[in-house]
């Protein structure tokens, strides 16, 4: 059963930046892919950026598009979500994932708390 662990949230003020890890503790297939979701206070789960392990395509929500960048480090196993030009809407917890499919995780983190203050 492979493990995600998130690190890196935090509080940042309006225009700042956070990176967020997750660490997989089993080195991800090529078919796999790994997503970042995050989920605010009161409102379901979505997603927010995926990179193919195997080709590294990166996909976006259209709400981060511009602002967020996911990369990944092969020998490391580890996603990496560098996040900038924070906004208050940004504020969630924000989970990584595995799955087979893009926007489908099989597999997921524990999540880290992101707060942006106005």
């Amino acid at each position: 059963q492979v493990q995600l662990v998130e690190s890196g949230g935090g509080l940042v003020q309006a225009g700042g930046s956070l990176r967020l890890s997750c660490a997989a503790s089993q080195r991800p297939y090529s078919s796999h892919v790994m997503n970042w979701f995050r989920q605010a206070p009161g409102k379901e789960r979505e997603f927010v950026a995926a990179i193919r392990w195997g080709s590294g395509r990166t996909y976006y929500a259209d709400s981060v598009k511009g602002r967020f960048d996911i990369s990944k480090d092969s020998a490391l196993s580890t996603v990496y979500l560098q996040m900038n030009s924070l906004r208050p809407e940004d504020t969630a917890v924000y989970y990584c994932g595995r799955g087979r499919n893009l926007g489908e995780n099989d597999h997921w983190g524990q999540g880290t708390q992101v707060t942006v203050s106005s």
